[in-house]
């Protein structure tokens, strides 16, 4: 359908220029305007004295494909962006952006997304060790300075 609706496309502009170069060659009602200054008389010379009819002719119906090709592609693209199936994959990629990329049940400890580098040395804890949690880490109790008092010796 894209395709379709590229190649479509292309047809209306390559219409547009075609248009556009239609309306300068024609000659002005009273000898002036664009036509003079783009070229009004190549009209008559390549085409002849009644060229008028002939190019009159072929803008009308330059018009009418103009107008038929922006009304299939505004219907085209309606459909298309607009069809049950591209609003599934729509909606289907909102729920995945909305939730979270990691289950909450994942471990703890996860491997690194690249590899370390040569000049980097490598960790040397080993990969049992239990992942430490954010709280600040506590100091060990400190031993007490006198030994604790004994009973009186009788």
């Amino acid at each position: 359908m894209s395709f379709l609706i590229g190649l479509l496309t292309v047809l209306l502009v390559l219409n547009c220029i075609f248009l556009i170069l239609l309306v300068l060659v024609q000659l002005p009602k009273k000898e002036a305007g664009a036509g003079i200054a783009f070229g009004g008389g190549a009209a008559d010379a390549l085409f002849g004295a009644g060229t008028g009819n002939v190019l009159t002719k072929t803008t009308k119906y330059a018009t009418i494909v103009f107008f038929a090709l922006a009304l299939l592609l505004g219907w085209l693209q309606s459909n298309y962006y607009h069809s049950p199936e591209r609003e599934f994959r729509r909606k289907v990629q909102e729920a995945a952006r909305e939730q979270p990329l990691a289950p909450a049940s994942a471990p703890a400890a996860q491997t690194p997304l690249s590899a370390p580098s040569a000049q980097s040395p490598a960790p040397t804890a080993p990969a049992a060790a239990p992942a430490e949690s954010s709280a600040p880490p506590q100091p060990a109790p400190a031993a007490p300075a006198q030994p604790p008092p004994s009973a009186p010796q009788q």
